[in-house]
């Protein structure tokens, strides 16, 4: 055959099956995803098909995300074990009716009532609250249950890990999850399981990544979240992952950054709902069922006040289907009418939250956003800047906290009445793909104590005004609007 007829052949063919090929994606991409999401991939996969279709099959398909979902979907039957019986929101609370369909929302998304639990500090030293972790493991006397994004064995945090090898070695019961993606690129990974081992600890991978283990799933899903629960007495959560705070990199050992972070330490009926969710995720990777403990402290749940305080556990991620940190952060900043104040390193809004933050603005709230002044992500720096305009515009104030440091806290205040905070960012990967863990309270010192870390940060960071933020270069420009694009690829 004529080699022009069959390059003729070999074209016609290609065309074909391209124009297949984006008609079909035309009617299967949106589905059960967002507009921007379905926008961003459908441009991907109609201009850029070579790179576009690969990439949906590996990252945008619905087929694993469902596999994961069914998966979860047992898990989270273990999740509100012991809370049906309990009210939505404690007896003793004293809290706006708005609030309260809150509190009702959070719990018809995770089946998780709103009860009391009794704050022992937000500490913002890094090092101060591994110390404190590593204090709370040497007083235990049954079991440890350790779920941390990043884990690296280095200096900084070898007294946690010695502090945990202690508590094997006396017979404690030690569980240990961290992410398989999240921790693999820091020094020591590979050797992190044997040390592990060695010490007598019981450990698994979060959402693995080994397909020739056969443990093949979406690479882009992590398990975003950090807790420690001592005894089912003791819990700490917040933003920090167990890793020095330069995460082990060389530049930024160089330049002086670190990064910023906040741990709370609970303790009270809140303790068995972050311990459900530990043992949610226990059960995911290990299919050991642990079990839950009850919610109730001796049958009596103490008043709201002081110390004590309404708490709300959210957590969120691929196994819950509604998004449930997004909806309740919205509904939340909807129901500010003087102040909200949201701390994030990755402020990277959909549609819905960025209307919620814009509308308080315009409705006279004083609205405050406080990013790192560099992100340490370039990709996340240029997606998160992209909605300064727009934000200073609504006459939304932006707290640039000084680079080089990065501000890893992830909070927000509303009318210094009511505060969020945990490990979910606010931006689209957070709402869609992490699996995340947040803490809604009121009514005790942790909302105070909370706006004075925010306080803090009002202290030492540079405000940025829309004058000067409209000097920036073109070239800056473009690639803030790439960025964007590419953010809203889930």
């Amino acid at each position: 055959m004529d080699l022009s007829v069959v390059a003729t052949v070999a074209t016609t063919t290609w065309i074909v099956i391209e124009y297949i090929v984006k008609i079909i994606a035309i009617g299967v991409v949106p589905e059960n995803r967002r507009p921007s999401s379905s926008s961003a991939w459908l441009l991907l996969i109609l201009f850029v098909p070579i790179v576009g279709i690969p990439a949906f099959i590996m990252l945008g398909s619905p087929s694993i995300n469902r596999r994961r979902a069914e998966i979860q979907a047992e898990a989270n039957e273990l999740m509100h074990e012991g809370a049906d019986d309990l009210p939505d929101v404690p007896p003793s609370l004293v809290a706006a009716p708005e609030f309260v369909s809150i509190a009702q929302l959070g719990r018809a998304l995770t089946a998780l009532p709103m009860v009391t639990g009794d704050s022992h500090g937000v500490i913002s030293d890094y090092e101060e609250s591994i110390a404190r972790m590593s204090q709370l493991v040497d007083e235990a006397r049954d079991y440890v249950h350790v779920e941390i994004y990043i884990m690296a064995w280095d200096s900084t945090t070898d007294v946690f890990f010695r502090a945990l090898e202690r508590a094997s070695a006396r017979g404690v019961e030690v569980r240990v999850l961290f992410d398989h993606i999240g921790s693999r690129k820091y020094p020591g990974f590979h050797r992190l399981g044997k040390r592990l081992t060695a010490a007598g600890i019981e450990w698994h991978l979060m959402l693995p990544f080994i397909p020739w283990r056969g443990k093949a799933r979406r690479i882009d899903l992590r398990n975003h979240r950090k807790l420690l629960v001592v005894d089912g007495a003791k819990a700490m959560m917040g933003s920090q992952n167990m890793i020095d705070s330069t995460y082990l990199n060389k530049k930024n050992v160089r330049i002086g950054r670190h990064w910023h972070d906040t741990m709370v330490e609970l303790s009270g009926p809140i303790v068995a709902g972050i311990e459900a969710v530990f043992s949610t995720d226990w059960y995911s990777e290990s299919g050991e069922a642990l079990g839950v403990r009850p919610y109730a402290r001796d049958g009596n749940e103490p008043e709201v006040g002081g110390a004590t305080s309404a708490m709300q556990l959210i957590p969120s991620g691929p196994g819950f289907t509604t998004e449930p940190n997004l909806k309740v952060f919205t509904s939340m900043m909807y129901l500010a009418q003087k102040r909200l104040a949201i701390v994030s390193p990755y402020f990277v809004p959909d549609e819905s939250l960025l209307a919620a933050v814009g509308t308080a603005a315009r409705r006279g709230v004083e609205v405050e956003l406080y990013v790192s002044e560099q992100a340490d992500q370039y990709m996340v720096d240029r997606a998160q800047s992209s909605y300064y305009r727009s934000l200073l515009e609504a006459g939304v104030r932006i707290f640039m906290f000084p680079k080089p440091a990065v501000l890893h806290t992830k909070c927000f205040v509303v009318d210094d009445t009511y505060a969020v905070m945990g490990s979910s960012n606010m931006d689209m990967r957070s709402f869609g793909l992490n699996y995340e863990i947040s803490l809604l309270t009121t009514g005790g010192d942790l909302v105070d104590d909370i706006v004075e870390v925010v306080a803090g940060y009002q202290e030492v960071s540079r405000e940025l005004t829309l004058e000067e933020w409209e000097k920036r270069p073109l070239r800056r420009r473009y690639m803030e609007s790439a960025m964007r694009l590419t953010s809203a690829l889930q």
